[in-house]
């Protein structure tokens, strides 16, 4: 992600939480549809983490609502709870990635479907390139105070 938005900088990080938010909801989906053997503790979890990232997605929306508007003019304040917004992003995206690595670890149904498994890999991936935005965004911000 480049850092050249200037005063709509607030919105394009919403931009990249909801995004990624989304993205990850729908991975939950891919796994489900790729392993429908899945253990039911497994199918259990990934609904739950679903659920967990469209909340996530949700706040992000509504704060992309109060960016744009306040005609991308934001108090200190509200600036830093969206930074506090993406911490928890990044704290779920991380708990979701040891998950990932439990499920691939632990899953027999997984396990038997190379196709799941490399689609497993890819969607850590993007989990970790998720993380890798969002420290970015948090170290630039700190820079910034």
């Amino acid at each position: 992600m480049q850092f050249y938005y200037g005063e709509k900088m607030p919105l394009r990080i919403l931009d990249e939480g909801e995004f990624w938010k989304m993205q990850e909801a729908e991975h939950t989906q891919v796994i489900r549809a790729l392993v429908p053997n899945l253990e039911p503790v497994f199918v259990q979890a990934l609904q739950a983490w679903e659920q967990a990232f469209s909340q996530t997605h949700a706040l992000f929306i509504r704060y992309i609502e109060i960016v744009v508007g306040a005609g991308y003019h934001i108090s200190p304040m509200i600036y830093n709870q969206m930074m506090q917004l993406v911490y928890f992003a990044l704290q779920q995206s991380q708990q979701f990635v040891q998950f990932l690595n439990q499920l691939a670890a632990e899953s027999t149904a997984l396990k038997s479907n190379p196709t799941a498994i490399t689609v497993l890999n890819h969607i850590r991936r993007e989990s970790e390139y998720f993380i890798g935005v969002a420290e970015a965004l948090l170290q630039k911000s700190r820079q910034a105070i």
